[in-house]
C-alpha cells in the first residue's frame, strides 16, 4: 500500500516537473530531445521526403507545409502551453503502433505508410508527454502534415487518368467553340498539323496538391466558419480542372495559329504558373462571396 502511495506521488511529482520545465526554458530540453529521437529513427525516410519534394513538382509544396505548421504552433502557443499537462498512457501504444507501421512499410517498401507512420508518432509522443487536452489545440498544425506526404502510387494512378480524361473533354469544347477543328481520342486532342497529348503532368494533379494545400491553410487563417473552409478546400477540385482545361486549350490554339513548337518549351511552363494564380484569384474571389453571403444573413437576422 505505502509502495503505490509512494509511486503514485513520484508520478505526480514527475508530471509537475514536466509542467513547470516547459513554462520555462527547460521546454527546449524536452523539444530538442523528442526531435533528436525523431531524426534518429526517421532519418532516412525525412531524406527520401525531402528529396521527394525537391524532384517531384507535384509535391514541391512540401517545404511550405512543416514550416506552416510551425508557425501555428508558434502562434498559438500560449494556448498550449496554458494546458493543463495530463500524460496518457494510450500514447505509448500509438508510439509502439507507429514503429510497426515504421517497420511494415520498410519491409514492404511502401514509402507511404512509413511517413504516415511519422505523423502517428507524433501524436502519440504527445499524447504520452502532455495528454488529450493539449493535442486538442495543437491537432491542426499536426494534421496539416499530411500535405507534405506523397499520395500512394496506386492512388495517383487512379485520380490521374481520370483527370486526364475530364481535361482534355473540356479542352476540346472549348477549342470547338472558338471554331478550332479536333478530334478527341482518349486523351489525345487530334488537331489538322499537331495531336496534342493530355499526359500526367498536364491533367491537372500537380496545381491539385497544391492548391488544396493552400486551401486549407488559408481558410484556416482567414476564415473562422469550418462550413468555408471546407468548401473553400473542395472548390479547388473543380477550379484546377477548369483552369488547367484553359492551358490545354491555350495551347491547342497557339499550335493550330502559330505551330507546334510555340505551344511547347517556355510558354508551355509559363502558362502552368499563370493559371495557378489565376486560381489562386479564383479562391479569393469565393472566400469574398461567402464572406458577403455571411454579412447579408447577419444584417438580415439583426434587421
Amino acid at each position: 500500500m505505502r509502495l503505490a502511495f509512494d509511486f503514485g506521488n513520484r508520478m505526480s511529482t514527475i508530471a509537475h516537473a514536466i509542467q513547470t520545465s516547459r513554462r520555462s526554458s527547460g521546454w527546449i530540453i524536452w523539444f530538442a530531445i523528442i526531435l533528436g529521437l525523431v531524426v534518429l529513427l526517421y532519418g532516412g525516410v525525412l531524406k527520401a521526403l525531402a528529396a521527394d519534394w525537391w524532384t517531384n513538382s507535384d509535391y514541391g509544396h512540401g517545404f511550405f507545409v512543416p514550416l506552416f505548421s510551425s508557425y501555428i504552433l508558434w502562434h498559438q502557443r500560449r494556448r498550449w502551453m496554458s494546458c493543463e499537462i495530463r500524460p496518457s498512457n494510450f500514447g505509448l501504444l500509438v508510439m509502439l503502433g507507429a514503429v510497426v507501421f515504421l517497420v511494415v512499410g520498410s519491409l514492404g517498401a511502401e514509402l507511404f505508410i512509413s511517413r504516415v507512420s511519422l505523423l502517428v508518432l507524433l501524436v502519440g509522443m504527445i499524447l504520452f508527454l502532455a495528454g488529450w487536452k493539449v493535442l486538442s489545440v495543437v491537432s491542426f498544425p499536426v494534421a496539416f502534415l499530411i500535405f507534405m506526404i506523397p499520395i500512394p502510387m496506386i492512388v495517383y494512378n487512379q485520380i490521374t487518368f481520370p483527370l486526364q480524361l475530364i481535361a482534355s473533354r473540356f479542352a476540346t469544347f472549348w477549342l470547338e467553340v472558338v471554331q478550332v477543328p479536333v478530334l478527341r481520342e482518349g486523351n489525345i486532342l487530334i488537331m489538322s498539323d499537331y495531336s496534342l497529348e493530355v499526359a500526367e503532368a498536364c491533367s491537372g494533379i500537380r496545381s491539385l496538391m497544391s492548391l488544396i494545400a493552400l486551401a486549407v491553410a488559408y481558410g484556416y487563417l482567414a476564415e473562422s466558419r469550418r462550413w468555408v473552409r471546407y468548401l473553400l478546400a473542395f472548390l479547388m477540385v473543380p477550379i484546377a480542372i477548369v483552369s488547367n482545361a484553359i492551358r490545354i486549350m491555350g495551347a491547342g490554339m497557339l499550335a493550330h495559329k502559330f505551330g507546334p513548337g510555340v505551344a511547347e518549351g517556355f510558354l508551355h511552363g509559363f502558362s502552368g504558373w499563370v493559371l495557378f494564380l489565376v486560381a489562386l484569384s479564383l479562391m479569393f474571389v469565393a472566400h469574398w462571396i461567402f464572406r458577403h453571403i455571411g454579412e447579408s444573413q447577419k444584417e438580415a437576422v439583426h434587421a
